[in-house]
Order: structure tokens, then sequence, then C-alpha cells
């Protein structure tokens, strides 16, 4: 979701680096940039680290949630191509699932808030499976929940740990990175939006 269907890593981003710098503690872009795509319990670990304690991370934690949350209207828009590739797909029948780190309770809300969820058969969140991307649970409770087989599912992925997490179920991968570039030989295709997918569909699927 983050990253992929949603422009939100950025917004995120450049919170953390802010409220980081209004508590007097120096976070740079690079750093913020190797905590993306990790999941709740690593990326707390790398940045409780990089922000020197617990109460140093709970202090900007607290602080870039309270600013996200003041915002008006959406917050974190769809990424180019997003919708037009769900309406394609949808007009295809090809059922479709999110598979994200974020909980599945913070999927339907920041899906809904877009206008999306409605093209999704089945969610599965970080908080329902025992360990974070790259371990594959999430994507094979996605699989599941649609009834699918992993085989048959095509991933699209924007982070090094979600594309090892979709192979590791057993699925092909599309990477379309998004804050940063990664080095991913497996992958079916990678591509540099959304956008540049459309002309693949009828041959996916």
């Amino acid at each position: 979701m983050d990253g992929l269907l949603l422009d939100s890593e950025r917004v995120i981003m450049h919170t953390w680096l802010t409220c980081a710098r209004e508590e007097g503690i120096a976070l740079s872009e690079g750093d913020f940039l190797n905590v993306v795509g990790t999941g709740a319990v690593e990326s707390r670990a790398r940045l409780t680290q990089l922000l020197g304690s617990a109460r140093g991370f709970e202090a900007v934690r607290d602080r870039a949630l309270a600013h996200l949350n003041s915002q008006p209207g959406i917050v974190f828009p769809l990424k180019p191509g997003a919708l037009q590739l769900l309406v394609m797909l949808k007009q295809r029948a090809i059922p479709c699932a999110v598979a994200s780190s974020s909980s599945a309770s913070e999927i339907w809300r920041r899906l809904t808030i877009v206008g999306v969820f409605e093209f999704f058969r089945a969610v599965a969140g970080g908080d329902e499976v025992p360990n974070s991307k790259p371990d594959p649970g999430v994507y094979l409770l996605a699989a599941k929940r649609l009834g699918i087989a992993p085989e048959q599912c095509l991933a699209f992925e924007d982070t090094e740990h979600g594309a090892r997490a979709a192979q590791a179920a057993g699925m092909q991968v599309v990477l379309i990175p998004d804050l940063r570039s990664y080095e991913f030989d497996s992958a079916l295709l990678q591509l540099v939006s959304l956008e540049h997918a459309f002309e693949h569909v009828d041959r996916w699927f």
C-alpha cells in the first residue's frame, strides 16, 4: 500500500524529519530511507537507535502522528496510475488484495479515504501475521483470503523487503521503487511507475 498505491512514504518521511528537528534531534533523509519498507518492530528499533533513545523515538513519533492526524482532507494521495490500473483489473475480473506491513484497520482507513477500498477482495495487514516482510506471511495470508494459490498471484512492490516477501511466498514480482532504488534481479519486471504497467496487463492476465 504505502509507496506503491499511496504516495505516503514521502509525506511520512518529511514529517519525521521535521518533527525530529523540532525535538532537537538530528535525523537525515538518508538515515530514514534505511527504515522505509521495514515492519513495525524493525522500524521502531532502527529509529530508536537513530534518534538516540526510546524516549527520543516516542517524542518524535507522537509529534509526527499528531501532525499527520491534524491534516485535513487526503493526506496520502493515490500514486499516478493506481486508480487506472485497478479499473483495468476490475474490468478483467482479476481479484485483488492488499498485503501491507500497516495494520488491517489502517489499510481500510487509508484506502477508503481515497476511494479505492472497494477494488480489493481481501486485505492482509502486518498486525495479522507473526513476522514482518521479508517474511512471506502477509502475502500468504492475502492469497489465502483471495482463495488463489500464491503461485498464481502477481505482486506489485516498491521495496526490496516486500519483493523478497512476495517471492518467498511463491509469487512473481513487479518492482516499482518509490523513494529509493533496489537491486532485485529476480523481479519479473522493474518499472518506474504504475502507469507503465498498463501496457503489460493483457500479457500478465
